[in-house]
């Protein structure tokens, strides 16, 4: 090990000057040079930019990745500088979980297909998102990780030195002022050898010493300050280049905007695509609850349900009123099982997969595996059937229902 101790002790004097120098200048006892108002408005923008984009990298990290574990994964392998294993986003969880659920449920029972098709779709939203996460942290995140790992590491490198020249400075000014004052002082008083023999002089006087001191101090000072407004120069051209720096991340902002409208266009299109198909498979198995599609006297207009507030598994209030010949509605008001009669086509046989107890007067209890008929009216929730067996009458859930043809 190539140990210099007299470079380690150059250097700790070094450190201890600049140590001195800088509490007196807290301590109000020494001058301090000033930066130039230009520079110190380079600085102060430099500071504010690097403290937003700190916020905005470490935000938006807990917004592509709420799990805190999965972040620090994924930090340590960033730093051991290997690659980040691929995850199974939430949304492929979820699919893959009503997948096998429908396998178990049955593919053929409305619950399981249904499943089946949900499932799917959430695959598809979960692929979406993935690569909505892949882009934006190529696009959006590395840029900005750059500029804090790479960039403002230069600058705050560079802005030591330039604070490091500075103390050199003002140490150069404070030892040329006392050695000035210590030369005044002397030519001011006699001098001692004067009144010696004249073998007994020395070299020089007291006068000449300090005259020298002052040459040596003010040479020292004059390379201080080429030094200083070397340093100076570097770190205001690092510092102007962040102006360069808002222009990148300006264009990655646009690019993260782009990849976040294209990744909710997805979802918003596979949701209006399952809609459909969950719609469309409702009204195969129930065609009657669509009696007002099917009934060419039938005139009404309903809301679709993306752009309306209207809750899940609740069918639209239309705007026009609806006639279907033998069934009486109301406009309002709860249904009445004791008046609602079995239309004349509709009706279709269901065998009960799960024993189901009535809740109300309005409901049929049911037993696993008997056969009942059951249909349904204008205006009566999807999820429920009118059921009939024998002269028992009452709603009946769909889930606990396998309909036969």
């Amino acid at each position: 090990m190539d140990f210099n101790l007299k470079k380690l002790t150059s250097d700790a004097g070094v450190f201890f000057t600049r140590a001195v120098q800088f509490t007196e200048e807290k301590l109000g006892s020494a001058e301090k040079t000033e930066l130039d108002a230009h520079l110190e408005n380079l600085i102060a923008r430099a500071d504010c930019t690097k403290n937003w984009t700190e916020k905005i990298f470490r935000q938006t990290e807990v917004l592509l990745q709420p799990n805190p574990s999965a972040r620090i994964e994924e930090f340590f392998y960033e730093k051991l500088d290997k690659k980040i294993p691929s995850r199974t986003t939430n949304g492929e969880l979820l699919g893959q979980y009503m997948l096998d659920a429908a396998k178990d449920f049955g593919p053929g029972t409305p619950y399981g297909s249904t499943l089946i098709t949900v499932g799917e779709y959430q695959s598809r939203l979960g692929g979406a998102e993935r690569e909505f996460l892949q882009t934006s942290a190529i696009n959006f995140l590395t840029p900005l990780r750059n500029f804090l790992e790479g960039d403002w590491r230069t600058i705050s490198k560079e802005r030591r030195l330039l604070e490091n020249r500075r103390l050199d400075l003002d140490i150069c000014k404070a030892r040329v002022k006392k050695a000035k004052q210590a030369e005044a002082k002397a030519a001011a008083e006699p001098d001692f050898q004067e009144t010696r023999p004249r073998n007994y002089v020395l070299s020089a006087s007291a006068s000449a010493l300090w005259s020298e001191e002052v040459d040596k101090a003010e040479q020292e000072l004059r390379v201080a300050q080429t030094e200083f407004d070397r340093q100076a120069e570097v770190t205001r051209l690092l510092l102007e280049g962040i102006s360069s720096t808002h222009v990148n991340h300006l264009r990655c902002l646009h690019e993260f905007v782009e990849a976040q409208a294209t990744y909710y266009a997805q979802c918003h299109q596979y949701m209006q695509e399952l809609q459909k198909e969950l719609s469309s498979a409702n009204s195969d198995t129930y065609p009657n609850s669509f009696a007002s599609n099917a009934n060419p006297s039938t005139s009404a207009t309903c809301p679709s349900p993306v752009s309306s507030n209207i809750l899940p598994g609740v069918s639209p209030p239309c705007l026009a009123s609806t006639s279907t010949p033998g069934i009486a509605r109301e406009p309002s008001g709860p249904l009445k099982i004791q008046d609602v009669q079995q239309p004349s086509t509709g009706h279709r046989k269901a065998k009960v997969l799960y024993d189901y107890d009535a809740h109300d007067t309005s409901e049929l209890s049911l037993l696993a595996d008997e056969l009942i008929t059951v249909y349904t009216v204008p205006g009566m929730d999807p999820d429920w059937l009118v059921g009939e067996r024998g002269n028992q009458k009452g709603k009946v859930p769909v889930t606990y229902l396998e309909l036969l043809s």
